[in-house]
């Protein structure tokens, strides 16, 4: 029955129904298509990622969360934070810092094309940290803070506190100690205060870079290969990995013209952060955010 209310009786049963009726019948069952439909999506998102936090950045709201608050290792996701403590200061951009012995990892060993010796302007310096996570840039960077490396890490906990992030602590300004920590919850936050940063929005998406030094041209890639495809609209992005954080992924980006906060730590497997990062990319498009969903 479609409740006609006071529509006169049909004298043969097979009068045709009114236009009106029609459409309303079905628009009622394209509407239950389209929800069958986000439910089907949403019922099949699935993510790899061992903590996750999704955020609808326009409206605060909460899209998809799984571990949110739990305190993980975070690698090079760090930079974010040294970024804006190193733009606070505020700092001489064409100032020349020089790479020195204090800048080289001896806790992970990692590899640097940045010799000691290398000499580049500030800006440079942060644009290689933020964009391809070199690590020597980022300690180079910390080293020139007024007090130098234990002032600019106090600063950036002072900075994590001033923000509320209260599960998030900082031992080193780059990442590769297993002692920088904090949540997905916590990073979500922090991707939004980073975002208002021009220069980290710039620099974090910047495919590729040249600069030239020790008598060659070299070229720096993104550590992110999404920044590279068509297919997404990046405004702010930040890798990491160490093998005590897994691989981590944070990232702003625009579906549906709206901007979206995604937070993937301790992925296991190499491509799991970009696969997961494609599953929401399509799961928010096709509108099952729609859904809020918290994953056991």
């Amino acid at each position: 029955m479609l409740g006609l209310g006071s529509a006169p009786a049909l004298a043969a049963g097979k009068q045709a129904k009114p236009a009106t009726v029609k459409k309303q019948a079905l628009q009622k069952v394209s509407a239950k298509k389209r929800a069958t439909a986000v439910m089907e999506d949403y019922s099949t998102l699935r993510l790899y990622s061992n903590a996750v936090m999704v955020l609808d950045q326009s409206t605060g709201s909460v899209l998809y969360e799984k571990n949110s608050e739990a305190v993980l290792p975070i690698a090079s996701i760090t930079k974010l934070m040294m970024a804006m403590v190193a733009l606070d200061a505020p700092p001489d951009l064409d100032e020349i810092l020089q790479i020195d012995e204090d800048d080289v990892d001896t806790l992970k060993g990692t590899h640097s094309r940045l010799r000691v010796g290398t000499r580049l302007s500030r800006e440079e310096m942060l644009r290689l940290a933020l964009m391809s996570s070199e690590n020597r840039a980022a300690f180079a960077l910390s080293r020139y803070y007024p007090g130098g490396r234990p002032a600019f890490v106090a600063a950036m906990n002072r900075k994590a506190q001033m923000l509320g992030l209260q599960d998030t602590y900082f031992s080193d300004p780059t990442g590769l100690s297993a002692e920088n920590v904090s949540s997905a919850r916590d990073l979500a936050r922090m991707v939004s205060v980073a975002q208002q940063y021009p220069l980290i929005r710039q620099f974090s998406t910047t495919s590729n870079y040249e600069v030239a030094f020790g008598g060659r041209t070299h070229v720096f890639n993104n550590t992110n290969s999404l920044v590279r495809s068509s297919s997404w609209d990046i405004g702010l992005s930040k890798t990491g990995f160490i093998n005590e954080a897994g691989r981590c992924l944070v990232m702003q980006a625009w579906f549906n013209n709206k901007p979206t906060i995604i937070v993937l730590l301790d992925s296991i497997g190499k491509m799991t952060r970009i696969g997961d990062a494609n599953r929401i990319k399509h799961w928010v498009e096709n509108g099952a955010s729609s859904l809020r969903h918290s994953a056991s």
